[in-house]
């Protein structure tokens, strides 16, 4: 048994929650929003906004003086309504009491939009009965002042809120409106109907473009989500790719160094045996490096992925290449300065693979136009440029063709994406070096990059 004044038990309340009907809470998220959206701060300090100086409607108009003053022009066209509204009171009333509240109290009420809109409707409303007490009651229960007034106010308060606040209001005035016809309408004609079809059709078309306004709003906000989406995954892609080929290249050297390590001692006649531990230990640290390397980098790899059987392509390979893209229409010209050496296999690909996205690049983006590639060797690491004239076709979104590991043509891993320079700048930084990316001033496009490489002892003492 419960006692008096002790809590009920966690079941009744559960209990109590699961036989609230569908209705009940219908109701009560109803009445919360009421409450929400007319009662709670309804006479708040929220000041109407100036027109945004780069809008659709501002930017277009001439002179800066008129943009400046243009950016106001809805603090405006309320004022004037509110000018109309006690012009049309002075004109019905006598003058007096009668028209300082059925003129001045109508007119400050659609002022006070700009400032405090819900507060202004409150204020419209409740001085609906004394303004029409005040004027003429054939206008019963609104007097003209009061109507345009009451309109105005719904109107602009619409604007500024959202479409479930006109919903309220509209039924708060009808349920003013059918009071006042039925209960104190003494005798006269009914005069609801009007505002109750004028602002209905008003409401719902300020309804109609708040809505499409927030959708518009949402699908901005949404493509934003989506491109930022786009890039990071673009870029997750380029970088697994790096790491794919990375995982490869030092793969094969570390397997060089460990067999290499393991065979040394029998290429040399009853080596000492602090050499054979040497050369056991440095096999066994370079085995232990690659199992690990495969353990951290081999997360990247997909299901499918499988690692290329042919080397990966260097810069001998450029020739192959660039007799694939004059196939697919891209003229090229190679040239190469300084005296051409091997360099480090990392060096090698990256550079291989920028030249690769680049050319792939003008065959996307500038059809019919010609590419020079130029490769120079110096002392301190490698150059490379690669620039394209303008396009002399019509481009065609939809091919977008990249290039195969082995120089071929294949789809992009993220159609549409467009995020080639994006992969190369990742490569160029991992090698700690400069890149740069930009239209020319004839309408082409260029990229240069610079890598550095160490140079060896032989080329330090030349």
């Amino acid at each position: 048994m419960l006692t008096t004044g002790a809590p009920a038990p966690a079941y009744l309340h559960y209990v109590t929650q699961k036989t609230r009907s569908p209705e009940y809470d219908l109701a009560q998220g109803a009445l919360s929003g009421l409450r929400q959206d007319l009662f709670h701060d309804a006479f708040a300090y929220r000041p109407l906004p100036p027109l945004n100086a780069e809008g659709p409607l501002v930017r277009r108009l001439p002179g800066e003086r008129i943009r400046r003053g243009a950016v106001w022009l809805p603090h405006a066209v309320v004022l004037f309504l509110a000018l109309c509204t006690l012009l049309l009171s002075y004109a019905d009333d006598e003058g007096g009491l009668a028209f300082v509240i059925g003129g001045f109290v109508p007119a400050g009420a659609v002022a006070m939009t700009l400032v405090r809109p819900v507060g202004a409707w409150w204020v419209s409303l409740i001085s609906t009965p004394f303004v029409a007490v005040l004027g003429s009651w054939n206008d019963w229960p609104w007097a003209p002042a009061g109507f345009l007034s009451h309109l105005t106010v719904l109107v602009v308060v619409a604007l500024r809120t959202r479409p479930r606040t006109a919903g309220w209001m509209w039924v708060i005035t009808a349920a003013y409106g059918m009071f006042a016809d039925t209960v104190i309408s003494r005798g006269y004609g009914p005069g609801a109907a009007p505002m109750l079809v004028t602002s209905a059709v008003l409401l719902l078309m300020v309804s109609m473009i708040l809505v499409r306004r927030e959708a518009k709003e949402e699908v901005a906000a949404q493509q934003t989500v989506t491109a930022t989406e786009r890039d990071r995954r673009t870029l997750l892609e380029e970088r697994t790719t790096i790491a794919r080929e990375l995982h490869d290249v030092v793969a094969h050297h570390m397997s060089v160094v460990a067999i290499q390590a393991e065979a040394a001692p029998y290429r040399v006649e009853n080596p000492p045996e602090e050499l054979e531990k040497a050369f056991a230990t440095i096999r066994e640290n370079a085995v232990a490096a690659l199992t690990e390397l495969r353990r951290i980098l081999g997360v990247v790899r997909a299901e499918d992925y499988q690692a290329p059987d042919a080397p990966q392509p260097v810069l001998a390979d450029l020739d192959n290449l660039l007799s694939n893209v004059r196939e697919a229409g891209l003229e090229t010209e190679k040239t190469v300065t300084g005296a051409v050496r091997e360099l480090p296999q990392g060096v090698e690909l990256s550079a291989y693979r920028i030249i690769q996205e680049a050319l792939s690049n003008a065959l996307r983006h500038a059809p019919g136009s010609t590419a020079k590639i130029e490769v120079s060797y110096v002392l301190g690491g490698l150059g490379l440029r690669v620039v394209n004239t303008p396009p002399r076709g019509l481009v065609n979104p939809a091919h977008r063709p990249t290039t195969a590991p082995q120089g071929g043509l294949r789809p992009p891993r993220s159609i549409g994406a467009g995020h080639g320079i994006t992969g190369m700048r990742e490569r160029v930084t991992m090698l700690s070096g400069e890149m740069t990316a930009a239209p020319t001033e004839e309408g082409g496009y260029e990229v240069t990059a610079f890598i550095p490489v160490a140079a060896t002892p032989a080329e330090e003492t030349s």
